[in-house]
């Protein structure tokens, strides 16, 4: 992680923050946990409101019948069957506020197929700060389209956790530095002002 000076400004930056919903944040990750990983995320969503900075909660979530889900055949499935009522509810320390964008995605990146895009453009958003679970496929999957639509991106390493500490110090160590700008929590605060 890299702790270069770094200034943001929060009218043109936004808070992005990817599947901190029950059924997501009750997985065991690493390095930190999923309670830390959402204590640290609402840090960031506190000060982000109070400068009037766009914070969008993006969670995944499917139709009941199931059939908007991704099917394509894979050695190795994420998907259950079929996910317990309000696995997709967002966790009570971020339940989304009024001025919050919300946003609904149907696999890993959050720009796909979502309103996303357009409405950081309509608020003139130019850098994206992003953190959530699981940093290397729906953090990574964001990240990346994020870098490919033009937004500056800011990664918080330690608003993020993977499902193994090794899969998470890759992403944040040889892809990100790629993408963005890899910092830690209060690193982003204190380049808010």
């Amino acid at each position: 992680m890299n702790d270069a000076k770094l200034t943001l400004d929060p009218k043109t930056t936004a808070l992005v923050l990817i599947d901190l919903q029950k059924g997501v944040v009750s997985r065991d990750v690493a390095p930190y946990s999923s309670q830390d990983v959402v204590a640290q995320s609402a840090r960031l969503a506190e000060r982000f409101r109070e400068l009037e900075s766009t914070v969008a909660l993006v969670h995944v979530s499917f139709h009941p019948d199931g059939r908007d889900r991704l099917t394509a055949p894979v050695d190795e499935s994420m998907a259950s069957a079929s996910p317990p009522p309000g696995w997709d509810e967002f966790v009570p320390e971020l339940s989304p506020r009024p001025s919050d964008l919300v946003v609904t995605k149907h696999q890993w990146g959050a720009f796909y197929e979502t309103g996303l895009d357009l409405q950081l453009r309509r608020r003139g958003v130019q850098t994206i700060v992003l953190g959530g679970l699981v940093t290397n496929f729906g953090v990574e999957s964001t990240a990346r389209d994020a870098y490919e639509r033009g937004y500056a991106v800011v990664l918080a390493e330690d608003a993020m956790a993977s499902m193994t500490a090794e899969a998470h110090e890759f992403a944040v160590k040889s892809v990100f530095p790629r993408l963005g700008r890899v910092r830690s929590v209060q690193n982003i605060l204190d380049a808010l002002g």
